[in-house]
């Protein structure tokens, strides 16, 4: 059964779902505490610019190097001569993060999906104690939020087990009905903005807990780091590329997919700016909701609430896709122990799947306590620099080959274009990685866990080696 299935729609339905998640819902309020409006507006003129950079990279790689399929991983692994252990090293090293980094965010966008769930149904906030467990009580509401997270998971695995096609498919209607919703909003927000809320375009920014001004390029600086986390996932179709029915589509699906997430992005920033005054977006920690509310009344809230469900399933749908897809490949191209080469009669990546769940479920658990919780949040702190790696990688590589030439022979003039766009994304990348782990111990701790990837290479060599 033919594997390559997965066209140019459910490609760039993989890229949008993945990049536009629940961040959105927050990110008006979160960009306002950082920037006045022009400050807000320059940071996502310079990320989209930057992102489409790296787009273009990827692009490139699956047209020029499209023996290179599966993920960002295999860019790592061609870094060095192939067949040399440093090669293959890298490629893990790369693939460890990046899964772990994966399995970990999973968890985060279920539990987000069951917080928007308690709008609906109260009782998953109760603070009521249900049992205990030693000296420890559980609460109503953490149990619930416990097995409703539980059975998404399992459920969406059930999903994918029965193919990737199939499941892909799903999650182009999750992604069909997110764009559709968005657009509402961006239909509905025209009736509600005001020119005068976002004017002046430069406005003061203090640094928290002090009184000392921020520059405006100090606000867009802060700003970029926002919305550079509003792009991760721009990769998706990268990833699935030994899938696609052709090697042009991923190209194609990663540009699609960027320019309409960037289109909503900057469509549903500058209109509710404009619709809640800069005070009122900086106090508020609903701002979509307030924007819609203040159009269409106190079914705004409910709205929100859906289309922020319709939007995290579709999202959950990717990524837990992402998640097993990864690994499985990083084993195709002995990366990664052959265990999870296991595939189903659909074709899907049964073991992957499993393994990847299972580590999922584990930091579902944070569910139910709170010190738990703190626990998986340090992981996701951790984990930061593992999802921003796989960008540099990639520029790096593609800039290796205008240097060197190689696949550009007789191309002079397609040689220097991508040279200039692989210089300016590999700038990109790097002030990425400096700025989403500018925090020293954020960026240490990323590197220790990369690094403890190393305690298991063994097995992989060994397995490989059978």
């Amino acid at each position: 059964m033919s594997k390559n299935k997965l066209g140019f729609w459910v490609l760039t339905a993989l890229v949008i779902g993945n990049m536009v998640g629940s961040g959105i819902f927050m990110l008006p309020h979160n960009l306002a505490l950082e920037a006045s409006p022009a400050g807000v507006l320059s940071a996502w003129v310079i990320t989209g610019i930057g992102v489409l950079l790296t787009a273009l990279v990827f692009g490139n790689l699956s047209l020029r190097k499209p023996e290179l399929n599966g993920g960002p991983q295999m860019y790592a692994r061609a870094m060095f001569r192939a067949g040399t252990g440093r090669s293959r090293l890298s490629g893990y090293i790369v693939a460890w993060g990046y899964w772990l980094a994966n399995a970990t965010g999973n968890v985060a966008i279920i539990t987000t999906f069951a917080s928007y769930l308690s709008t609906f149904f109260p009782v998953m906030t109760s603070q009521a104690e249900l049992f205990q467990i030693g000296s420890y009580a559980v609460k109503t509401g953490n149990f619930i939020t416990f097995l409703v997270c539980t059975a998404m998971l399992w459920l969406i695995h059930t999903l994918v087990l029965r193919g990737v096609e199939g499941a892909g498919k799903v999650n182009f209607l999750a992604t069909a009905a997110k764009v559709l919703g968005f657009l509402f909003f961006i239909i509905a927000a025209l009736f509600a903005f005001q020119k005068a809320n976002i004017l002046p375009l430069v406005q003061p920014r203090v640094v928290e807990g002090t009184q000392e001004a921020v520059s405006l390029f100090g606000q867009i600086n802060g700003a970029a780091i926002s919305t550079l986390w509003a792009f991760v996932g721009v990769e998706s179709a990268v990833v699935f590329s030994s899938r696609a029915r052709k090697q042009s589509d991923v190209k194609k699906a990663t540009i699609t997919g960027l320019v309409v997430a960037l289109i909503i992005y900057m469509g549903i920033t500058v209109l509710t700016m404009g619709a809640l005054t800069q005070d009122q977006l900086m106090a508020t920690e609903k701002p979509l909701v307030d924007a819609l509310m203040s159009v269409v009344g106190t079914p705004g809230s409910s709205l929100m609430a859906i289309l922020g469900l319709i939007s995290l399933a579709g999202s959950m749908i990717g990524w837990i896709m992402l998640s097993s897809e990864v690994p499985f490949q990083a084993a195709k191209q002995g990366m990664f122990p052959r265990f999870f080469l296991k595939e189903n009669k659909k074709g899907a990546p049964r073991n992957s799947l499993i393994v990847s769940n299972l580590l999922s479920q584990v930091f579902i658990f944070s569910t139910i306590s709170e010190s738990v919780a703190g626990a998986f949040g340090f992981v996701i702190t951790v984990a930061t620099l593992s999802y921003l790696v796989p960008y540099v990688i990639a520029s790096l590589y593609q800039l290796k080959l205008t240097v060197t030439g190689e696949s550009y022979q007789g191309q002079s003039r397609s040689r220097t274009t991508d040279f200039l766009i692989a210089f300016f994304a590999t700038v990109y990348s790097a002030w990425v990685i400096y700025a989403g782990t500018s925090d020293m111990k954020t960026f240490l701790l990323g590197v220790g866990m990369l690094l403890v990837g190393l305690i298991f290479y063994p097995f992989v060599k060994k397995s490989t080696s059978l």
